[in-house]
């Protein structure tokens, strides 16, 4: 990646250099909804933002590292996590998010786009993998809060949780025909909140016998 991109978390530039960024960055976000991975071009980005061949080229160098900065924002501004107090709703809160950004009509194909580009770029991948790891990172404490007040087991794993709720959603956008609606999101994190409940997501667990964990939870449930 170029030095001047600006990871999930860190300061964002100001001024003319945000101008340009945000520019860039929707045309890069336009190219890729309408042509996909393997077509994106920097002097075509540049075209599309208006802004000169030559500051794309020295600011971001290469598609890869346009890809990167793109999901790097993408993470910035997605909304914040929920703090309603409950696990059941926060996850819910988080299923939805993700359901209704993999099903708008711009922000899921962006994500089509890059996650194709992922299978067969280690450095889009490695983008997508800090892109998702930051999401990660901003609702886990929702689990974290979960656990303080008594809902889960101490030893629950927060990441796995909130894998978890968004996985299914993204296996129904890129695997199936299956609708994803806000009643699939609801549903997954219902299940994830049951399923942390009953200590499927404890950090001990991970090392047990998966059958006899679930063996032991139906006897003390």
């Amino acid at each position: 990646m170029s030095p001047e991109l600006v990871n999930p978390g860190t300061v964002r530039p100001g001024g003319r250099t945000a101008r340009v960024r945000e520019s860039v960055l929707r045309a890069a976000g336009d190219a890729l909804v309408e042509h996909g991975f393997a077509q994106l071009d920097l002097g075509d980005v540049a075209r599309r933002a208006d802004v000169g061949r030559t500051t794309v080229y020295r600011r971001w160098g290469t598609v890869t590292a346009l890809v990167a900065d793109l999901l790097a924002d993408m993470a910035e501004t997605s909304l914040p996590r929920a703090d309603t107090g409950s696990l059941i709703e926060d996850l819910r809160a988080n299923a939805r998010l993700v359901q209704q950004t993999l099903t708008d009509p711009r922000q899921g194909a962006l994500f089509r786009a890059v996650i194709a580009a992922a299978t067969g770029d280690i450095q889009t991948a490695e983008a997508l993998h800090r892109f998702y790891r930051a999401r990660i990172a901003e609702w886990a404490p929702c689990v974290t809060r979960a656990i303080e007040r008594g809902e889960l087991p101490e030893d629950t794993d927060p990441d796995e949780v909130v894998r978890a709720v968004s996985a299914p959603l993204y296996y129904r956008m890129l695997a199936s025909s299956d609708t994803l609606d806000q009643a699939a999101a609801d549903r997954a994190a219902t299940a994830a909140a049951v399923a942390a409940s009953a200590g499927v997501y404890s950090r001990t667990a991970e090392e047990a016998d998966p059958a006899s964990t679930i063996t032991e939870n139906r006897q003390n449930g």
